[in-house]
């Protein structure tokens, strides 16, 4: 009976309103479902940058309270010259050009002596034949190197000769925040901010590249790169080198460096030789501006500037060609710039390449830096406001 009754019930009717309401619950879960998972990877992704950002070396404090004022680069002696070496007696003097008895045939020729130490004292460079007087005074002639000491350093030791044993080498700046305007193009046109913060206490220093693409609330791509170590009579000693980046929707990567005295250990372990001199991403801007400082001959057009550079991948020598000077137009005035191009180009999934733009009436400083990744994928950071100063 119950089998005939069931046989003759009617079959329940799905009608159309029915399927569509069925399909929208189905939606709205699917939806919920992805909210939470969105949220969840969010909160993730927060626990992930807030480790981040603890893994990253703890940045030195410092209040930035005044700007830098442009003015001309200091003075530099001429390179010294050669020192001279003084002939053995036995040499024939003569028929020396320098011989002072050419112009006077009544005059007693000196003692070999004495003519050899008469020659030791004047100019490595020969005098002419036919001058009526030395060209160059028997006087002490002062080294560049001491004097543009000197002008950088108050405490540099006075003496003309050498400085002494316990002056400072170079007198580095305060710490320093220069802030970028950012544009570029990565697959299309691209708009941001960049700044590089030189911080130094004592002999220790920190420099901190940041770059943002993209809203500063919701960037399309970030990246954090940090140097630090001691400052030596060579420069920027690095110690270790940390580099966070960030791109919208994709995990976070980091990459470090350490600095060991004989050897650099790369963001995969590997071991390798440390070459001297060697910088990384964050401190090579820096090392530039203390190389041109000391010795501005370096910045002249059509020479080389090479430096050691340790990137996370692998550590080799960049080779830079000095170009012509160029003027850059910038939102306080007009500033005289040396372009420095790397020989190497830029090329797709290979180490990124940076031309440089130093300006000399702001102590060497970078003003502009163009990052390229590939031909048409790049970052041009151009200073936006006079570098600022820590008290």
């Amino acid at each position: 009976m119950d089998r005939r009754l069931s046989a003759g019930a009617p079959e329940p009717r799905v009608t159309p309103t029915g399927r569509g309401h069925a399909r929208l619950r189905i939606a709205m879960v699917v939806a919920v479902i992805g909210v939470h998972l969105l949220v969840m990877r969010e909160v993730g992704q927060g626990l992930i940058d807030f480790g981040a950002d603890a893994a990253m070396p703890p940045r030195m404090e410092v209040t930035f309270a005044r700007d830098m004022e442009i003015s001309a680069p200091p003075e530099v002696a001429a390179p010294l010259a050669p020192p001279v070496v003084e002939p053995p007696p036995a040499a024939p003097l003569a028929p020396s050009p320098v011989e002072p008895a050419a112009s006077s045939p009544k005059r007693a020729p000196k003692p070999p002596q004495e003519a050899a130490s008469a020659v030791a004292a004047a100019s490595a460079e020969p005098l002419p034949a036919a001058a009526p007087e030395p060209v160059l005074p028997p006087v002490t002639v002062e080294p560049p190197a001491p004097k543009v000491l000197a002008d950088l350093s108050p405490s540099a030791a006075p003496s003309p000769v050498a400085p002494a044993a316990s002056a400072e080498p170079f007198a580095w700046p305060a710490s320093t925040r220069i802030t970028y305007e950012l544009t570029g193009n990565y697959r299309g046109e691209v708009h941001g901010d960049a700044k590089v913060e030189w911080v130094r206490q004592g002999a220790r220093y920190q420099v901190h590249l940041d770059v943002t693409v993209g809203p500063s609330f919701a960037p399309v791509y970030s990246r954090r790169m940090s140097s630090e170590g001691q400052l030596t009579e060579s420069g920027l000693s690095p110690e270790r080198y940390d580099e966070d980046s960030k791109v919208a929707f994709r995990d976070r990567r980091r990459a470090h460096m350490s600095f060991e005295p004989d050897e650099v250990v790369l963001n995969n372990g590997n071991r390798v030789e440390r070459m001297p001199g060697v910088q990384d991403t964050a401190s090579q801007f820096v090392q530039m501006s203390y190389m041109f400082s000391r010795n501005p001959a370096l910045l002249k057009p059509g020479r080389t500037v090479e430096i050691a550079l340790a990137l996370p991948r692998r550590q080799s020598l960049w080779v830079y060609d000095v170009r012509e000077v160029e003027t850059i137009y910038t939102s306080f005035g007009e500033l005289d710039t040396v372009r420095l191009q790397p020989r190497r180009e830029a090329r797709k999934g290979d180490d990124l390449t940076a031309e440089v733009w130093f300006a000399p009436s702001l102590r060497y400083l970078p003003v502009r830096i163009r990052i390229r990744q590939d031909e048409d994928t790049y970052l041009d950071l151009l200073i936006e406001r006079k570098p600022q100063l820590a008290n």
